[in-house]
This record gives structure tokens, C-alpha cells and sequence, in this order.
């Protein structure tokens, strides 16, 4: 299978390209590119247009990695600062762009998965010019596919020593899968859409309209913690506290009391103007991501507010703290790096572009402890960074918007709009073939 960039030769090439020129028209032939062209002599070419002159890098190259003066000025900081490791990969992982095509009638697999393909349909096999797999690179392969939501899977959790993995769907339903053999060990009919979903030793809780439903793995007790307003959107919890943002812009927190065995309203932290969207505790802080385009970092001890930021322009959809560095998306189409200056203070140190929206992020590390950030775009895919250079290190493909990454030992989870969950391992081999679903 050719899945980075291989050249492959067309069945149907044409007269040599060296030859002199005819008089034939100077388009490439719709049907030939199809693969079904019967016309002999055909007025059209069988073969790519030559590729631009002077080696003109093509317009859409996927990724654009800053230099140093390029670099916001924390960026830039000297004495051999942490800082500059930021974005230095140089560029793409495989150094192939995908979209290039060759003018020695050679053809370049494209870095678009086949339609036809995934209905199980396309007629060219091996020569198709689209991918037939459902990811790219060497580092990990899918395992399986979980397949019995209807609608987009907005959580996935897999309790610390259970067997049995969580998935909560928009189609107001929790599933039970068995890790054993991956088969649904049950449905849990919540009667309202899963906005998000945790797990917290024995815990688990499930954001839903107005309500946060919590039950134990261990005892099948069953809590719901009322108080918010609109769908939960995001749960996190920190400092012995559960944490929910909520679709009216509140963060809403509730304490395990032991004694009563239930959660007891603990605080309601307000500021942001629109839902919050993402939540994540790192540093003795708890930093909420937010529909209105800011980010708030919160003392986990006070509760108060000590910094809002206003970096990204648009949503902000995800935010993730890895070392000593906060990490957000945006559908700005932007991943920001944030650092604590001298006086404590977060600042963008590193700004990744990409060509899409971004909706969500996702840290672990690979088989070598190597640390890799998933990032899921709305392009229907998942790209996977080394971190902190930014190096891709491949690509995973779905039919619809990866809401859901979820890691576990070893192996992680993607969910994505149509309602498939997908199991994958990565590979300790790295020139190991890339397993096609």
C-alpha cells in the first residue's frame, strides 16, 4: 500500500513527455483521471501537467513553523531557555507534501482518504490515488472499531483497573464495552445528550443538560448533582473537588462528602460570558477554555480568578497542561503554547497554525515514553505531534469530526461524529506497515 508518498506509475501514460509536443490540447484528461478513458487517439493528456517551474513550493503547504525572530519575543528568551524548543522540527515529519503531483507522469498518493473506499466500493485497488486506510505513519495502528451510537461520541473513559470501557453519545446513551472482547456489555439510556464524560477512581461522571450524573463502578450507587443551567459541557476534577462547565458560562463545583456518601455544592466560579467549552487542572490551577474566545486561570485554593487571556480569536476548544507549559486550541486554526513569565503571568510563547479549525487536544506518550500531542481538526482528522518540536509523526482519518480522544496503556481512543469508536495501539517498531482497517 502506498501511504507516504511513493511514486506509482498510471497505466495509461501517454506519449513520452521528452517527445516533442503535439497538437493535441493541453488539458489532462477528465475521464483518464478516472481511470476509464476508451478514446485512442484521445485529444486530451494522459499524463500530470509538469510540475511548476524553478521548484515553486506549492501554495498549500499543510504546516508553517516559525524562526526564531519570528518568535513572540518570550519566544526568544537566551541562556539555552526551554523556550526555543518550541516548533524546531524544520517541518513535516515525513518531509512529503502529499498534494504535489510529479510531471513525469508519475502520480503521488493524495493525502485524502478514498469515499469509495470507505463505502467499501472503489474499483481501482492499489492504483487508486486516495488512501485506503484509515491512518498514515508508523507509530501506531487501529486495533478495532466499536460500532452502536447514532450520533457523535462526545466521551469516552476508561476507569483506572476496569475492564470495561465508556463511551456517552449525543444519541443519550452510555455504552459498555467489554476490553476483553470488545463487544457492548450494555446501554445506559440517560435521557438527555452526553455533553462530556470522565472517570475518577471509582467515579464516574456524565455532563448532561442541567444535571451531572455520577455513579460508582464499584457500588452501582447512583448520584445526580443538579444545579447547572443549559448542557454540562466539561468536567474535570482538582483539589478534591468535581469541576462542570456549564452551557451559561458558570463553572459549577460540588465536594464528596464520605459521611452522607454525596456531593455537596462546593462553589460557583463566574466570568466567562459563553459556555465553557474545556476544562483542565495543572499547577494548582484550573484553567477553563470557553466559547467566548478567552481562557480564565483559576486558584484551585481561593477559587478566584488570576489572569484571563485573550490570545485566540475565535472558540477556544481545548486546553491541556503538559510539563510547565499550558497548551490551547482554537477554531482560530491556532494551537498556543503558554508559559509563566518571572512574575507569573502565562504568555503565548509558541503559536501552531494549521489549515483547519481545531477542536480538541490530547497528550500521552508513545511505546519509548516519547511525550506526542493528537490534535483533532474539523477536516475529519487527527494529526500527532511530536512534542515540543511539533514534528508530525502521522495522521488518523474519519468520516465525520474526532470530538473524542481518550488514552489509555498503550493503546487510545478516537469517537467521531457518526458515532464509531475506534481502538488503537501504537507500535513499538517504527518502520512497523500500517495496519488498514
Amino acid at each position: 500500500m502506498d501511504l507516504e508518498g511513493n511514486k506509482r506509475v498510471f497505466n495509461r501514460l501517454g506519449p513520452n513527455p521528452n517527445q516533442q509536443p503535439d497538437n493535441r490540447n493541453q488539458k489532462v484528461c477528465f475521464h483518464w483521471r478516472a481511470g476509464n478513458c476508451n478514446r485512442f487517439p484521445c485529444p486530451f493528456l494522459h499524463r500530470e501537467l509538469s510540475a511548476p517551474p524553478n521548484g515553486t513550493p506549492s501554495s498549500k503547504r499543510p504546516y508553517s513553523f516559525a524562526t526564531d525572530d519570528q518568535r513572540p519575543t518570550a519566544a526568544r528568551r537566551g541562556g539555552g531557555s526551554s523556550f526555543n524548543t518550541w516548533g524546531r522540527g524544520g517541518g513535516r515529519g515525513d518531509g512529503v507534501n502529499n498534494n504535489n503531483i510529479s510531471g513525469s507522469g508519475v502520480g503521488v498518493k493524495k493525502d485524502k482518504i478514498c469515499k469509495f473506499w470507505v463505502q467499501g466500493s472503489c474499483s481501482f485497488g492499489e492504483k487508486c490515488r486516495y488512501l485506503h486506510s484509515w491512518c498514515t505513519g508508523t507509530c501506531f495502528a487501529m486495533l478495532t472499531q466499536l460500532e452502536g451510537h447514532q450520533k457523535v461520541v462526545s466521551g469516552i473513559a476508561l476507569p483506572v483497573g476496569s475492564d470495561k470501557l465508556y463511551t456517552g453519545s449525543r444519541d443519550e446513551t452510555v455504552r459498555v464495552w467489554d476490553c476483553q472482547s470488545g463487544q457492548c456489555a450494555g446501554v445506559i439510556k440517560l435521557g438527555g445528550e452526553v455533553g462530556f464524560m470522565i472517570s475518577e477512581g471509582p467515579w464516574m461522571f456524565v455532563g448532561l443538560p442541567n444535571l451531572v450524573k455520577a455513579w460508582n463502578v464499584q457500588t452501582s450507587a447512583e448520584l445526580s448533582l443538579n444545579g447547572p443551567v443549559g448542557q454540562v459541557y466539561s468536567l474535570v476534577v482538582g483539589n478534591d473537588l468535581l469541576f462542570a462547565g456549564t452551557q451559561d458560562g458558570s463553572i459549577l463545583a460540588w465536594k464528596y462528602n464520605v459521611a452522607t456518601n454525596c456531593f455537596e455544592p462546593a462553589a460557583s466560579l463566574q466570568g466567562h460570558t459563553s459556555a465553557v467549552v474545556t476544562l483542565v487542572v495543572g499547577a494548582n490551577r484550573l484553567y477553563s477554555g470557553s466559547m467566548d474566545k478567552s481562557i480564565r486561570v483559576w486558584n484551585l485554593e481561593n477559587l478566584q480568578c488570576v489572569q484571563t487571556l485573550t490570545d485566540h480569536s475565535d472558540v477556544v476548544m481545548s486546553v491541556l497542561c503538559w510539563d510547565q507549559f499550558l497548551l490551547s486550541c482554537s477554531l482560530d486554526k491556532t494551537i498556543k503554547v503558554w508559559a509563566a513569565t518571572e512574575s507569573g503571568k502565562l504568555e503565548v510563547t509558541y503559536t501552531h497554525s494549521e489549515e483547519h479549525g481545531l477542536l480538541n487536544l490530547c497528550g500521552m506518550h508513545d511505546l519509548e515514553s516519547k511525550p506526542v500531542l493528537l490534535c483533532s481538526c474539523n477536516d475529519n482528522t487527527v494529526r500527532a505531534y511530536d512534542l515540543p518540536s511539533f514534528v508530525e509523526r502521522g495522521k488518523i482519518y474519519a468520516k465525520q469530526e474526532i470530538r473524542s480522544i481518550h488514552g489509555g496503556p498503550n493503546i487510545f481512543f478516537t469517537g467521531d461524529g457518526t458515532g464509531e469508536v475506534k481502538v488503537w495501539q501504537w507500535l513499538a517498531d517504527q518502520s512497523a506497515t500500517v495496519v488498514p482497517a
